[in-house]
């Protein structure tokens, strides 16, 4: 019998060094038998941009055309009942329900003033995945008003999807009144 070498440590070891060589000839170019890379392609042409100063879902004089393209801080920061901070982004539209709310308000308040949503809906925010989290803001509540915009809420008790206070208005004469 000849002398082998069945030492796992060995094969290892020769496994290792065979892919730093590979890796080296790789990063080095490799001995020039690889074909040269092909040119990049061209960038395709881009979508038109929103005009200069304006954010994404609004128009340049602040209007909200798209609420579901508006992001979180494209309003203006106020604060409400009871110290709640929140956001009112867009300018209501004529004759709009939503003048006579203010951050901080419970469902049950807005939907006295405003009536009930065209459509709602409830989605969980990244707080929900914090372990031991048991602060606000871990689910949020949305109302959707077909020509008046959406109003956004947060926190509510553990289960319960469809409660919590207002932080969010968005104006939009033109929503389309579900989500």
């Amino acid at each position: 019998m000849g002398n082998r070498i069945n030492s796992p440590a060995v094969l290892w070891a020769v496994t290792a060094v065979v892919a730093l060589a590979t890796a080296g000839c790789a990063s080095r170019g490799g001995s020039g038998s690889q074909p040269a890379a092909a040119p990049a392609p061209a960038p395709a042409a881009a979508a038109p941009a929103a005009p200069s100063g304006s954010k994404a879902g609004l128009d340049a004089r602040g209007n909200v055309v798209d609420s579901s393209k508006v992001e979180a801080g494209s309003g203006r920061t106020v604060k409400g009942l009871n110290g709640f901070e929140g956001e009112i982004t867009g300018n209501p539209a004529r004759n709009s329900k939503f003048t006579r709310l203010q951050i901080g308000m419970s469902t049950k308040q807005v939907t006295d003033l405003a009536g009930q949503p065209t459509d709602q809906g409830a989605y969980i925010t990244g707080k929900a995945w914090i372990p031991f989290y048991f602060g606000s803001d871990r689910h949020r509540f949305e109302m959707t008003y077909k020509g008046q915009g959406r109003l956004i809420f947060a926190g509510g008790g553990m289960g319960d999807f469809s409660s919590g206070n207002l932080i969010w208005i968005i104006h939009n004469a033109n929503e389309s009144g579900y989500r």
